[in-house]
């Protein structure tokens, strides 16, 4: 197939879809490969790279005329524009908006949204959302490490000895979880909460402290223990008891991390006004659900603000800020769920019986395929 890969035009987006490392392997099975002058340059891959890997540089223009396109984000309104009916789409497309899945079936796009991939063993290499939330776990550490204005690890020296910073993290999915990792490397006191129960021992196993709300009843821990990889809504009088409990460790934390976004719902508040308030001036909140609103209200998408003191960041694409690995683990994604569509001839097909395939195609021949 002629597959292309286009340069991103979303606000603040630097990955790229493709690599010189997955181009190679894409030139290697019979396809032919064009890439977008400039397409990996805020990704740190120059077109040099890629035409050494067996790619042709191309216009943008060019490359939407390609029979397959591999990007990162759905293309906006002036992309889809260049897009010809009967194009592959393949990329991160939000399967929950509706209104641009439509945009897509009009265009008349065959399109697979990477995210919608079921969370199953098989489909492990291809989980965009795991990859890009470890990029955002590392990377939300890194950026509290620098609004914090004390060290992380505890230090002596002559001058005296310099506490631990402690450091809370809320949701413990793949970013909770590769932020207790960081945070941990940098020498910080951690301790974490999540509704799972299953997850204390992961907790543990990284160094951190689990913040333990019993369960009093059985319809408690029927929800706590999540469907497919996430966590369900917990009953109100549980939730309320971990409120209190995560408000006591919250208000003596110096950095807090939040990462709890069920797909497709607004977030969770798991750090309210108050619970801001009590923190103690110069501490830091770092909102990974910005995107979906925030864990906190007082989180501003986009925005790094200080409120009572306390610096709240809600970076909305805190991969797109670790350009270069995310790329590197994104295009790897895509380059597994393309060994499922692309027959060993080079052809393309959609097989009816592969759970994943089924899952992640949004739209074709004019329709929405996902309710």
């Amino acid at each position: 197939m002629l597959i292309a890969v286009p340069q991103e035009t979303a606000a603040g987006e630097s990955r790229v879809a493709a690599t010189p490392e997955t181009v190679k392997k894409l030139v290697a099975q019979g396809h032919r490969v064009q890439v977008e002058r400039g397409a990996g340059l805020r990704a740190s891959v120059t077109d040099e790279a890629y035409a050494a890997a067996g790619a042709e540089l191309v216009s943008r223009e060019q490359a939407y005329a390609a029979e397959m396109l591999l990007k990162v984000r759905a293309p906006g309104p002036e992309e889809l524009a260049l897009v010809r009916p009967g194009t592959v789409l393949v990329g991160m497309l939000n399967p929950f908006d509706r209104e641009g899945l439509q945009r897509l079936a009009d265009a008349r796009i065959t399109a697979f949204a990477l995210e919608a991939a079921p969370r199953t063993t098989r489909a492990q290499s291809m989980d965009v959302l795991s990859s890009q939330a470890n990029v955002a776990g590392y990377k939300a550490v890194m950026i509290a490490a620098e609004r914090y204005q004390r060290f992380f690890p505890m230090l002596m020296t002559a001058a005296g000895t310099v506490k631990a910073a402690r450091v809370v993290v809320l949701g413990v999915g793949v970013a909770g979880l590769q932020a207790i990792a960081t945070a941990k490397r940098l020498g910080a006191v951690i301790e974490a909460s999540d509704v799972r129960p299953s997850v204390k021992e992961q907790v543990e196993s990284l160094g951190a402290k689990f913040i333990d709300v019993p369960y009093e009843t059985a319809e408690e821990r029927e929800a706590a223990e999540g469907v497919g990889g996430y966590a369900r809504p917990m009953p109100p009088s549980w939730l309320e008891r971990q409120k209190l409990e995560v408000a006591k460790r919250v208000a003596q934390a110096d950095v807090v991390i939040t990462t709890a976004l069920i797909p497709g719902r607004a977030a969770p508040v798991l750090v309210t006004e108050d619970m801001v308030k009590s923190m103690k001036p110069g501490s830091v909140v770092v909102d990974l659900a910005a995107p979906a609103g925030g864990n906190c209200p007082l989180t501003e998408p986009g925005q790094t603000v200080v409120k009572h003191g306390v610096t709240l960041v809600g970076e909305t694409n805190l991969p797109s800020l670790v350009a270069a690995d995310a790329s590197a683990l994104y295009a790897r994604n895509v380059l597994d769920f393309l060994k499922l569509v692309c027959t060993k001839d080079g052809g393309f097909q959609i097989p009816a019986d592969d759970d994943i395939v089924t899952a992640c195609l949004v739209a074709q021949d004019g329709q929405v395929k996902r309710n």
